[in-house]
């Protein structure tokens, strides 16, 4: 039995179908199980139970877990839970100095996981393809993305390539202690994301360059702290001289080449229409 914590978000809802198709037993947790829309065959249970009885390994979303994991850990040590597989960041490379809030959140977390004694597999996905989403209202608006640093280039995943990475690691022995970075195929520029997804929906969309300053109050303005904020627009910064690296994880561990960004934006063409 898998226990999936955040059945319902961009990486679980396809963790969840990958697990079934293979056969799994999958215990999906999510805040409203009636109107999360999972497969019957899974077993939608309420976050606030999160059941871990009978599991033999744990998807960890820290995204699904507001105040922090709590007791979760200590829990599934007691159960005898075998396995923990966390979403973590490829942020936590840069280690956990001043500037990197990210990822000494992420490097917490790790530390935290493998202090537990059971096996782990922390999975560390670079920019996520669905990050783009919010755009999405203005690009209903008026086709134009207004950001900082159009020339910023990085390699967004799809959300279906860290699932597959992810089942793996529940699933298989090979990944036990492996920190595999994933990346998509290849380092696009905000410009290009921007593009693609106007060809994606069949009408121009553009991306019209702001300061880093004006980026900076439209981001604190919408709830990001302003230290995230400022790390966000760090890396931006230094994405223009230097693109994101491209790693061969995905294709490694699930068989296949990563998904192209144009293939995520043909995915959720509806979102921005």
């Amino acid at each position: 039995m898998f226990v999936i914590t955040g059945a319902t978000g961009n990486v679980g809802r396809h963790l969840v179908a990958e697990l079934l198709t293979r056969g799994h037993r999958v215990r999906a947790v999510t805040r409203d199980p009636a109107a999360a829309r999972l497969p019957s065959e899974a077993e939608a249970v309420p976050f606030d139970a999160l059941p871990l009885d009978g599991a033999t390994a744990l998807f960890v979303n820290p995204a699904a877990f507001w105040g922090g994991l709590g007791d979760l850990l200590e829990r599934a040590v007691e159960e005898r839970v075998r396995r923990v597989v966390l979403l973590s960041s490829s942020a936590a490379l840069g280690g956990g100095g001043p500037g990197n809030p990210i990822g000494a959140h992420h490097l917490d977390l790790e530390e935290r996981v493998a202090a537990t004694g059971l096996e782990w597999t922390f999975v560390r996905p670079g920019a996520f393809a669905a990050n783009t989403l919010g755009w999405a209202g203005q690009i209903r608006a008026d086709g134009v993305v207004r950001g900082p640093y159009a020339r910023a280039a990085i390699a967004s995943i799809h959300e279906r390539d860290i699932a597959a990475v992810a089942a793996r690691a529940l699933a298989d022995d090979d990944l036990v202690g492996a920190k595999p970075v994933l990346t998509g195929p290849r380092a696009l520029t905000h410009a290009e994301h921007a593009r693609l997804i106007g060809e994606a929906i069949g009408r121009p969309v553009r991306y019209e360059e702001i300061s880093p300053g004006a980026a900076r109050a439209a981001m604190t303005a919408g709830r990001t702290p302003p230290a995230i904020a400022d790390a966000l627009l760090r890396m931006f910064a230094a994405q223009v001289d230097a693109p994101g690296e491209t790693s061969p994880a995905v294709e490694q561990i699930a068989g296949r080449p990563a998904r192209p960004f144009a293939a995520w934006a043909a995915d959720h063409a509806g979102d921005f229409r």
